[in-house]
């Protein structure tokens, strides 16, 4: 062979070598992260603990197992509620919660889980994703630390289990209640004594009578947490919480250190768990409300209109309490109220009358 083709093919070889050794090299070097996740939810919670394990599941099969997020319970890191405080100093990585947890820290976060009398999750999307109302609570965690992704939105929840029926708003006065968020200033209102309790802690407070009503979620969730054996009495609407949004919760300085190709698998698997598990709650709440009927002797009651109406004027008169006293509160409710503003033009064209079924 002459000398010119030997050094030609020695050449190939080389380049081919080179080749399969930097493919090599690329995958070695693959950015590994392992981080803890703690969630608010137990992992046999129907929707939402099912959701945080499915979304870090999705997250180390798109990376091929170098990005793997460990699903821990609740409280087996930190007490469920103080999330905000511990991801933000690093004691965490992360946590599968909502804001709404963190009224105590940052009331205005609120508004990023649900607002009372608030929009279907098309208008409460469009607001946060396009109109700019993440990018507001996105300026708002970093100075705590903070970076949230929208990672689970479920659909429209009840509003109150009760042991007898409520025949006037009256009969709230004195009433001890676990509610949520900022739900739970209206009820505050109409003279009702109310505590923020996570999942867990609910049934063993309604047995024992440390408190004598409730709100969690919806009837494929609450029919687990099992309040029909004490509350029969389960009312609809959930005018507080028309749709629900979870947050995927990240120590900023760990989230920023992410590749850009980490960073997009995480918003973008955040982003497909917050329509999936809206899905996936239509598609099954409808069942358990009959079942807790039909099985367990349940009344689904609806609040009248006045009724409605009465809860509506509290939920104003909070908005413009908390607004006039919290100037981050009005910041964010002003931004949420002009999107809706706006919004109402186009949602307004498109309503259709109960006639036409």
């Amino acid at each position: 062979m002459r000398a010119s083709t030997i050094l030609k093919t020695l050449g190939m070889a080389g380049v081919a070598s080179a080749l399969v050794l930097g493919i090599g090299t690329t995958a070695d070097a693959a950015e590994r992260i392992k981080w803890k996740m703690q969630s608010a939810f137990g992992s046999t919670l129907t929707h939402l603990g099912p959701g945080g394990v499915k979304f870090v599941k999705e997250i180390k099969t798109m990376t091929d197992g170098n990005f793997d997020i460990k699903f821990f319970e609740p409280n087996a890191l930190i007490p469920t509620l103080e999330c905000f405080d511990a991801v933000g100093k690093g004691s965490i990585d992360s946590c599968w919660t909502t804001a709404g947890y963190h009224a105590g820290k940052v009331p205005a976060v609120q508004f990023y889980t649900t607002v009372p009398f608030g929009p279907q999750i098309g208008e409460f999307l469009a607001w946060r994703w396009f109109g700019g109302g993440d990018e507001l609570r996105d300026e708002i965690y970093a100075k705590y630390g903070l970076v949230a992704k929208t990672a689970q939105c479920i659909g429209p929840e009840t509003s109150g289990w009760f042991k007898e029926p409520v025949e006037s708003l009256a009969e709230l006065k004195g009433l001890k209640m676990r509610f949520f968020g900022l739900g739970a200033q209206v009820m505050q209102k109409l003279g009702v004594s109310t505590q923020l309790l996570a999942a867990a802690e609910i049934y063993p407070a309604l047995e024992r009578g440390v408190i004598d009503a409730t709100e969690f979620s919806m009837p494929n969730m609450d029919i687990k947490l099992g309040f029909y054996q004490i509350a029969k009495n389960n009312y609809y609407p959930g005018w507080h919480q028309q749709v629900s949004c979870g947050e995927f919760l990240v120590n900023k300085e760990k989230y920023d250190a992410l590749s850009p190709a980490y960073k997009m698998i995480v918003e973008v698997t955040s982003r497909s768990q917050a329509i999936w598990t809206y899905a996936e709650t239509e598609a099954e709440n409808f069942k358990a409300m009959n079942e807790m009927k039909s099985k367990y002797g349940v009344t689904n009651r609806r609040w009248n209109d006045d009724q409605l109406a009465t809860f509506e004027r509290a939920w104003l008169e909070v908005l413009q309490e908390r607004s006039a006293k919290d100037a981050l509160f009005k910041k964010v409710a002003d931004h949420y109220l002009n999107f809706r503003k706006e919004y109402k033009v186009w949602g307004d064209a498109q309503a259709l009358k109960p006639t036409y079924q």
